[in-house]
């Protein structure tokens, strides 16, 4: 068998156009990882599959039938396995559904029992899709007794990383008062500004205390303010 250039094997055609380009073959050869004696990886890949009868028989080949492949030693083995159990529990379990918030009160009920009462200010992102359904949460910056430091820069990189169509903003004020200040206000219109230029859209800013909280939008503070 003709040697693959570089450019031509598995692991660097996965790099260079995706995991979707590879074939049956090359995906098995990147999980075997490398040849033998007189083989490649791509060599034993295709005995594996022809062993097997292709790759909707990877589920019935036995450990010790994948061992009688000569080059295929017990790692090897063990990987092809890991993943073929891997995929096949993909397909039986279903994902968690992911919370979808329709009001401030959906948002808060998810944020406090996290991030409300703790002893300095933590500022954090809800990413959204554009059902507002949540991508992730992620927290941005901790402060002190009675500040964080949060940049539109750093904020809206977390979107565009995550492709993220619109965001919930939110910090606890440690003091246990929900009430937002007016730099707090301050900030809100400099993201919601920051946000339209770049089309993502904030939804919202709370303010966190232990078991209470208030929404910018519902109450019609900082840029949604009048």
């Amino acid at each position: 068998m003709m040697e693959l250039t570089p450019r031509d094997r598995p692991r660097e055609k996965l790099e260079r156009s995706g995991v979707g380009a590879l074939g049956d073959n090359e995906l098995l050869a990147v999980l075997i990882g490398h040849g033998a004696a007189g083989a490649s990886a791509l060599t034993l890949a295709n005995q594996i599959l022809a062993l097997a009868g292709g790759a909707h028989g990877l589920t019935r080949l036995h450990r010790d039938r994948l061992r009688k492949v000569t080059g295929i030693g017990p790692v090897q083995a063990s990987r092809v396995q890991a993943a073929v159990e891997l995929g096949r529990r993909t397909l039986l379990s279903a994902a968690p559904a992911r919370p979808q918030f329709l009001g401030p009160g959906d948002i808060a009920a998810y944020l406090l029992p996290q991030f409300g009462a703790h002893p300095v200010e933590r500022f954090g992102v809800l990413l959204l899709d554009t059902r507002h359904r949540l991508i992730s949460a992620r927290l941005v910056s901790v402060g002190s007794l009675d500040a964080s430091v949060a940049h539109p820069r750093e904020i809206y990189r977390e979107a565009l990383v995550a492709g993220a169509a619109a965001i919930v903003v939110f910090h606890n004020h440690p003091s246990g008062d929900a009430n937002p200040s007016i730099e707090d206000m301050l900030l809100t219109v400099r993201l919601r500004s920051a946000g339209e230029l770049i089309g993502v859209d904030l939804v919202d800013h709370l303010v966190l205390a232990d078991v209470e909280y208030c929404s910018m939008r519902e109450s019609r503070l900082g840029p949604w303010r009048g």
